[in-house]
């Protein structure tokens, strides 16, 4: 039996890419589109979802929902948009792909070091900006990107 699809609106539900992987079934006509876009969607989910928590409070060891440590809101605003990541920011560090700044994306993560150590992360806005839980007694923010030493991460 053959499923009957209205491409139009399906195209207006899904967008062309998941399309194009529905409508051959598991071959992909474009290798790496679906794959990207799905990234990108779900980084600019977790962007969102961060920006929502603005002006929850820092507490150590927090992971949401009412309360965030740095790594906790980005585990948290990931989590909600459908990826999992490991809960310290070394070790989401360790987990992503690393790229260069040049490279960097809205929905990106953005991590500050001393030597080799990540010591914080926050989730890439665009302009220079990070949205982040900085310490304690502060809440969840948008500020600039204030140092030098950053390294950057893309979730896969």
């Amino acid at each position: 039996m053959t499923a009957q699809v209205h491409v139009p609106s399906l195209f207006a539900r899904v967008g062309t890419a998941s399309v194009l992987t529905l409508a051959v079934g598991t071959t992909m006509l474009a290798p790496g589109v679906v794959d990207d876009a799905e990234a990108a969607s779900r980084s600019t989910r977790a962007l969102d979802i961060a920006a929502s928590k603005k002006g929850a409070p820092y507490r150590y060891g927090a992971t949401g929902p009412h309360r965030f440590d740095c790594s906790g809101l980005t585990l948290y605003s990931y989590r909600k948009a459908g990826k999992k990541l490991p809960r310290t920011a070394q070790q989401q560090y360790n987990k992503t792909r690393h790229i260069s700044r040049s490279q960097r994306k809205r929905g990106d993560l953005v991590f500050f070091h001393a030597g080799r150590s990540v010591y914080h992360v926050g989730i890439y806005a665009g302009s220079g900006r990070i949205w982040h839980s900085p310490k304690t007694g502060a809440v969840v923010r948008l500020e600039k990107i204030w140092s030098n030493s950053v390294w950057y991460g893309r979730v896969r």
